[in-house]
């Protein structure tokens, strides 16, 4: 099993119809980074449990049901009466979207450490569960402790400057977990902010060197590339009409787990051992997951018989 900790959260979502410079209404769509990766690897078809804390409000009631509906084991779910976290998001002409995140004493803050099942054989964690305290110092606790019995950790920082009130801090945090860390994702976007004024490949090389087995770099329509100690793989980014691009980092940290998962390769050293030829199926797979789900509204990510077709 795979397990995915960090927020689940509302997207108010802007409607397409409303004209430009006015105000329109706002449609909530379900998301957070790691409920989308676990949703994702739910439709997937790969067993997979989603650890947070989900608010006992409507939202959090949703949430749950789709969760159920995508397949997805909620065993390690814990519940609670503080609210939903909100972001309200804007979309540029191009369908990327910006947040403005209302995080202020809800649910997702509030995860408590918890012993991982036995069967636990990866842990993803990322995006706000590793900044909103104390849920973050509880997710860091459970990274190390994981990695230290030999679960592979996968780790997309997804990050949200807004929300970081300490870039120093954050980044020398995020330093020492890569140690930890067998598959580390990031945007263009992270890594430039990760690593100021430095070559993003030149920054994952690094990065790669301190721990993980493989960097990937998700680059927009440039694709995505691999960064591994043998080289580097790019594969081209799939063209598709974008209705927004919500959720489509989230989706290729899925698939890319969905990948490993199915070859057999979900630990550091099968990591290693994966040739180019093999890593340019697995950012295949996920350039194509990605590209269904930027194509249609919100973070509503491919199920595998999509993919399959």
């Amino acid at each position: 099993m795979i397990v995915i900790g960090g927020e689940a959260l509302v997207d108010l979502v802007p409607d397409p119809s409303t004209p430009d410079g006015e105000l329109g209404p706002l449609h909530p769509l379900l998301g957070g980074g790691p409920y989308n990766v676990a949703i994702a690897l739910g439709r997937l078809g790969v067993p997979a449990a989603f650890y947070a804390k989900l608010s006992t409000d409507q939202f959090g009631d949703r949430m749950l049901q789709r969760l159920i509906e995508s397949e997805v084991d909620i065993s390690l779910v814990q519940r609670g009466p503080e609210p939903t976290t909100l972001a309200v998001v804007g979309l540029e002409a191009n369908g990327s979207a910006r947040y403005s995140f209302h995080t202020e004493g809800t649910a997702a803050r509030f995860v408590a450490d918890q012993p991982l099942p036995d069967g636990t054989t990866a842990l993803c964690l990322g995006t706000l569960g590793m900044v909103l305290e104390p849920g973050a110092t509880a997710y860091e606790k459970v990274l190390f402790r994981e990695a230290e019995r030999g679960v592979f950790i996968a780790l997309d920082p997804n990050i949200r400057a807004d929300l970081i009130a300490d870039a120093d801090a954050y980044r020398a945090r995020f330093s020492s977990w890569l140690p930890s860390v067998g598959l580390l994702k990031v945007s263009d976007d992270d890594a430039e902010w990760l690593a100021p004024g430095r070559d993003v490949v030149e920054a994952a090389r690094e990065w790669q060197a301190r721990g993980p087995a493989a960097v990937v770099l998700t680059r927009g329509a440039d694709g995505l590339t691999a960064v591994t100690a043998d080289g580097v793989v790019t594969v081209p980014g799939r063209e598709v009409e974008v209705a927004d691009t919500i959720g489509a980092g989230d989706t290729v940290q899925a698939a890319l787990l969905a990948w490993l998962h199915r070859n057999g390769a979900l630990a550091p050293a099968e990591v290693r051992a994966l040739d180019a030829r093999q890593w340019e199926q697995a950012l295949s797979f996920a350039a194509a997951a990605a590209a269904v789900t930027v194509s249609r509204p919100g973070a509503e990510p491919p199920w595998s018989a999509e993919l399959d077709a």
